[in-house]
């Protein structure tokens, strides 16, 4: 069985290349990642980039027998994105294949958001930037709404790190690459907040100074001041990582 969806609207050149899985599995492009699981290929067409994620693999043994495999995660979190209104990749194709009632392979097509970096590229390129406190004031309050909205929703990212950020040239944050996110029920999404959490200030706390790092939890929270269960919130996020790194 398979699965292929193409967004409407698409010029004839583009959809072309993006009108069936088989015919995503056959493209030649610019590698940019591979790993035993999936590998991302950069595409141009007609002077627009396009980052297609084909999969190899469902994921974890649990996907596997469930049918729920990580490229399935992955769209349906963009479309949450886009439902929650958090600026993201705009999907341009996706599907899977199934053979024998289990995971074959699947793709995802994203358009490339223009003139963008990921916040970890920016941080050793362009250290500049992150000693500006108006840009940094800017892109601290928008990931803050962003990761509050992700909360509110009791979704969690799950990987919200630092090279899954981007920003472009005019200070608009963007959030990537979600195969790993999920809806969660308390008690596990405190646990899970604090994971998104930790990640976010893993390399925050080589690159900001704790003030920064305090205004962006104090954004996060819609917060003038800490209070006592935050205190104890920041205890957890700066241990997470502790022994681990």
């Amino acid at each position: 069985m398979e699965i292929w969806s193409v967004e409407h609207n698409l010029p004839p050149e583009v959809a072309s290349h993006f009108g069936s899985l088989e015919s995503v599995f056959s493209l030649d492009g610019t590698c940019v990642s591979r790993d035993r699981m999936s590998d991302v290929l950069c595409i141009d067409i007609n002077g627009n980039t396009y980052f297609v994620k084909r999969y190899y693999h469902a994921g974890n043994i649990w996907r596997k027998l469930l049918c729920f495999p990580r490229v399935m995660i992955e769209w349906r979190n963009l479309k949450r994105f886009h439902q929650w209104q958090i600026p993201t990749a705009a999907m341009v194709a996706h599907g899977l294949q199934y053979k024998k009632r289990f995971f074959y392979r699947g793709a995802i097509v994203t358009a490339a958001i223009p003139k963008t970096q990921d916040l970890a590229s920016i941080a050793t390129e362009k250290p500049d930037l992150l000693r500006n406190r108006q840009w940094i004031n800017n892109v601290s309050q928008q990931l803050a709404d962003i990761t509050r909205r992700l909360h509110q929703h009791s979704f969690a990212h799950n990987d919200l790190k630092w090279r899954n950020i981007l920003v472009d040239q005019s200070g608009k944050v963007f959030i990537i690459d979600c195969p790993n996110g999920l809806l969660w029920i308390p008690p596990f999404l405190q646990h899970r907040i604090i994971k998104d959490l930790a990640c976010l200030d893993k390399m925050a706390k080589y690159y900001l100074s704790r003030t920064q790092r305090l205004r962006f939890y104090l954004q996060y929270a819609q917060s003038a001041r800490l209070s006592q269960a935050d205190k104890l919130k920041i205890r957890k996020i700066l241990a997470f990582f502790v022994g681990r790194e």
